[in-house]
C-alpha cells in the first residue's frame, strides 16, 4: 500500500470514533501539558534568574558577613556569630588588593520615605560607595548618581528606585530636584533608577540609594557592609583576587589559620549554581508526574487499539485475502496511534503554552515560550506512539486472515 493510503485509513478510523479518541488521548495530553508547562516556566525561570537575580555581572564578586544565597537554616544561624565586615575593612581591601580594579561598599536597612503628601514604609534604604554608580549593574534613568565629594561630605542626595519615585510623586510629577525625608532627615532627589519589576513576586524598585557616610551618619555605624569587588578579567583575574581579599580579611580579623572564614564570597556563579539545584529538583518532580500521566496515556492507548483490533477482524482478513501484506496492516495500526498521539501532543503543546503565558500575564512568574520545547512534545508522543502501538500492530499483523474472515 501507498504511504497516503495507509494514512486516509488511518484518519478515517479516527474520525468514525471521535469520543473514543479524544478520551484515549487525556492522559497524553495531560502527560505533555505538563511536560510542557514545566520546560516553559523553568527556561522563563532560568531566564529571569540570569538577568534580574544574578546580574552581578562576571567580573564582580561580593564579600559579606553572612551568606547572600544559601539553603542551610543552620549555616545561617552560624554566620550570625561572625563579626561585623567594617568600613576600615572596605578600605583596607581598597587600599591592599593589587588584583582588584574597584572595591565598593553597600549597607542596607528598612525605613520609611515620605514628602508632604505622600508615605511609604519598610523601604529599602542602601548606603553606598561612590563607586558603586559603576560597579553594580543598577541603570539610572533619569538624573546621576552621587559623587565621590558628596559622599566623603556626607550630602543629603538620594537615588530613588523606579516604584518609590511612582509612588512619591504620582500624577506626573517631576522628583529631580525634590526633597525626601528618610528617618526624619531631608534628602534631595538627583535620580531615579529604571524600572526592574518583580522577582517572583518581589517588589525589586522599592529602594532608595544614599552616599555610604549620610547612611552612618543617620542610622549609626552597627552595621556590617557587604564589600563588592570588581577585577580587571574574569577569566584571569576573578578567583587570584578571592584569595588575595582573603588572606587579608582572614589577617585583618585574626581569624587562626585552621578556621573557617568569618566571611561568605557571593559571585554570579552563586546566584546559578543555587538555582540550578533548586530547578533540578523541581524539574525532576514535574517530569515523572508528567512521566506517569504520559505512562498511563500510552497503555490506555495500546488497550483501545487493541479493542480496535478485534473490532476490526472483518476488515484485516478481507485486506489479507485481496493481498495485503502484514507489513501494511501492521503500518495502518501504526500510523492510527502516531496519528492519535501527534493530535495529542500537539494538543498538549498548545494547552502547555497557552497555560505557561497565562499565568505570565496573571502572575509574575516569568514563562519563555521556545520552539525546541515544542518539538520536545511532540517527540514525547511520537515515542509514546512507537512504545504503545507497536503491540497492537503487531497482533493485527498476525491474525490469520481465514480466522480473522470468519469471527463476527
Amino acid at each position: 500500500m501507498l504511504l497516503r493510503d495507509t494514512l486516509i485509513l488511518a484518519f478515517g478510523a479516527l474520525r468514525a470514533h471521535k469520543l473514543r479518541t479524544a478520551l484515549t488521548l487525556l492522559g497524553l495530553i495531560i502527560g505533555v501539558t505538563s511536560l510542557i508547562l514545566v520546560m516553559t516556566l523553568i527556561q522563563g525561570a532560568n531566564w529571569y534568574v540570569e538577568r534580574k537575580i544574578a546580574n552581578l555581572g562576571a567580573d564582580i564578586f561580593q564579600v559579606s558577613r553572612l551568606p547572600i544565597v544559601s539553603v542551610d537554616f543552620n549555616e545561617l544561624i552560624r554566620a550570625r556569630k561572625n563579626r561585623d565586615i567594617t568600613v576600615s575593612d572596605w578600605r583596607a581591601v581598597e587600599d591592599k588588593c593589587s588584583l582588584c580594579r574597584a572595591v565598593g561598599a553597600e549597607v542596607a536597612t528598612l525605613s520609611r520615605i515620605s514628602t508632604p503628601g505622600e508615605s511609604l514604609p519598610d523601604v529599602n534604604i542602601r548606603g553606598q560607595s561612590a563607586n558603586m554608580g559603576w560597579i553594580s549593574s543598577l541603570e539610572i534613568e533619569y538624573g546621576r548618581f552621587f559623587t565621590e565629594s558628596e559622599q566623603r561630605a556626607a550630602a543629603p542626595v538620594v537615588i530613588l528606585g523606579y516604584g518609590v519615585a511612582e509612588r512619591l510623586f504620582p500624577r506626573g510629577r517631576n522628583p529631580l530636584g525634590q526633597n525626601v525625608r528618610i528617618a526624619g532627615e531631608e534628602f534631595r532627589v538627583i535620580g531615579i533608577s529604571e524600572e526592574i519589576g518583580s522577582i517572583l513576586g518581589q517588589d525589586q524598585d522599592k529602594f532608595a540609594i544614599i552616599p555610604l557616610d549620610a547612611f552612618f551618619k543617620l542610622f549609626g555605624l552597627r552595621h556590617s557592609i557587604t564589600i563588592q569587588v570588581q577585577v580587571p578579567d574574569a577569566q584571569t583575574s576573578l578567583t587570584p583576587a578571592q584569595d588575595q581579599v582573603r588572606a587579608l580579611l582572614r589577617a585583618r580579623r585574626h581569624v587562626a589559620p585552621t578556621a573557617e572564614d568569618d566571611f561568605y564570597f557571593t559571585t554570579a556563579d552563586t546566584y546559578l549554581s543555587l538555582w540550578s539545584d533548586i530547578s533540578s529538583v523541581f524539574f525532576l518532580v514535574f517530569v515523572l508526574i508528567s512521566s506517569v500521566a504520559s505512562l498511563v496515556g500510552g497503555i490506555v492507548i495500546m488497550n483501545i487499539t487493541l479493542v480496535s483490533v478485534s473490532e476490526r477482524k472483518k476488515e484485516i482478513g478481507l485486506r489479507r485475502s485481496v493481498g495485503a501484506r502484514q507489513i501494511d496492516i501492521a503500518s495502518q495500526f501504526l500510523v492510527e496511534v502516531l496519528a492519535q498521539c501527534l493530535v495529542g501532543g500537539f494538543t498538549g503543546v498548545l494547552l502547555g503554552f497557552g497555560a505557561a503565558l497565562l499565568l505570565r500575564q496573571l502572575t509574575p512568574f516569568p514563562a519563555d515560550v521556545e520552539l525546541w520545547v515544542a518539538a520536545l512534545g511532540l517527540l514525547l508522543a511520537s515515542f509514546i506512539a512507537l512504545v504503545f502501538g507497536l503491540y497492537p500492530a503487531y497482533r493485527a499483523a498476525k491474525l490469520d486472515p481465514v480466522v480473522a474472515l470468519r469471527s463476527d
